[in-house]
């Protein structure tokens, strides 16, 4: 089992509509997710900074570099990309966060 983190950032004024979509999840994406090994998955939001911290738990953090290629996931990176700072491709701009501590 790997760990990963790390952060993205929401632009301001987003925080219901970005809840909203993610209530909304596509059944597609949840699959393809899981397909890629993905089987604990959860962001949370710093209100005052407008920061969005990722954690997930995968069996192979390898098999998630094939998830940017997916249609799938490039729609929804498209479908986002109006609330959320982005790449030019339409791709969250995301920092990976080093693990410092962790109590198992």
């Amino acid at each position: 089992m790997d760990r990963v983190a790390f952060k993205m950032r929401l632009l301001p004024g987003n925080e219901v509509e970005y809840q909203k979509r993610h209530d909304e999840i596509w059944p597609e994406l949840t699959a393809l997710l899981k397909q890629a090994g993905i089987y604990e998955y959860s962001i949370f939001l710093d209100p005052e900074t407008n920061s969005l911290f990722g954690f997930l738990k995968a069996e192979d953090t390898t098999q998630l570099d094939s998830l940017p290629a997916q249609s799938i996931m490039q729609k929804w990176w498209a479908y986002m990309s109006d609330i959320m700072v982005t790449y030019p491709d339409h791709s969250p701009i995301s920092q990976p966060l080093k693990e410092v501590f962790y109590l198992p």
